[in-house]
């Protein structure tokens, strides 16, 4: 595992040019560009703490500080996580993601899942489409019924409409009707 890359930044918030309407927003969106240039990552991949970004609003919507003092932690994968330097945790917000995705018990063990193939030619297992995710969850999935021969020829059968009794011509029939009729005949 490489180093994480932890660094401890002064952001100017305060700059011309703010409307004061959006003060507390324009903050955040401050913030987010300070690091990703200093941090060199792109601004989806910056997780703001619950800290932070309550000191970011402490003021109120209309009004923001003037400076901020914010730790920033790159971790291995480019995501940077911003929060209060006087604030230490004890674990990082990621860590505890990972400790979560951890206690959830998969549906399907890893040995289950290399029986699969064991495990299509019960009756059950036809049904259902096994496959694992990148997150190391499975995915079960419902195959679609084919339809057998015989339920193809029913339809066929239905489609074809019978021939409607042809009518008699009267006097008021136009040329082009009676030559179509000719053709059907």
């Amino acid at each position: 595992m490489a180093e994480e890359i932890e660094r401890i930044y002064v952001i100017p918030l305060k700059k011309t040019g703010f409307n004061s309407a959006k003060a507390a927003p324009t903050a955040i969106k401050r913030v987010k560009n300070y690091l990703t240039r200093h941090m060199k990552v792109k601004e989806k991949d910056i997780w703001i703490d619950d800290s932070l970004n309550n000191l970011l609003w402490s003021c109120g919507k209309y009004n923001m500080k003037s400076k901020i003092r914010v730790k920033a932690v790159k971790f291995d994968d480019g995501v940077v996580e911003a929060y209060l330097p006087e604030l230490e945790f004890k674990k990082s917000r990621r860590e505890l993601l990972k400790e979560e995705r951890e206690k959830k018990e998969p549906i399907l063990k890893k040995e289950e899942i290399e029986e699969g193939e064991e495990a299509e030619g019960e009756t059950g297992a036809k049904d259902y489409e096994i496959s694992p995710t990148a997150d190391g969850e499975v995915k079960i999935k419902k195959k679609k019924a084919s339809k057998s021969i015989k339920e193809k020829e029913e339809k066929k059968t239905k489609e074809k409409p019978k021939k409607a009794p042809a009518k008699k011509e009267t006097k008021g029939s136009s040329k082009k009707t009676v030559a179509k009729k000719k053709k059907n005949e």
